[in-house]
């Protein structure tokens, strides 16, 4: 297994950021060529997608939604303040699944990968790893 991270710093409170370029970069630095890539957002206010890339508009399409869905302030007992936050990450998830194949990420055409940020502004921390190896095809 193969691994690497990197942080990536949000400049508002609900933002999807397209980190796709940067899990490219290490994927090439890091010489994956064929393998399973984990990728992994370790908070608990924070989260990770596959969307479309190609339109802005859909990432604040999503997090318009999101904020119907889970209103900032609602009768919650967190008492931090932020349990939208919480909601919106564990909606989300905290990772994805993507194949890479001959160094590439196996993505579709206009698909993309979004870290989520639901209580920002902040810097956070993404974490791939790369199972290669037996039992994976042209490993």
């Amino acid at each position: 297994m193969k691994a690497f991270s990197f942080t990536v710093k949000s400049k508002s409170r609900s933002q999807l950021i397209d980190i796709t370029s940067s899990v490219r970069q290490g994927i090439q630095d890091a010489g994956i060529t064929d393998a399973v890539c984990v990728i992994y957002v370790p908070h608990t206010t924070a989260g990770i997608t596959i969307n479309e890339c190609a339109d802005p508009d859909v990432s604040a399409d999503i997090i318009a939604c999101l904020d119907r869905m889970v209103p900032w302030r609602a009768d919650y007992r967190h008492r931090e303040g932020n349990a939208a936050a919480h909601i919106k990450a564990s909606l989300m998830g905290s990772s994805v699944n993507v194949a890479v194949s001959a160094g590439r990420l196996m993505l579709g055409t206009w698909q993309g990968i979004f870290f989520c940020e639901f209580d920002g502004p902040r810097t956070r921390n993404v974490n791939v790893y790369a199972m290669t190896g037996k039992g994976l095809p042209n490993a």
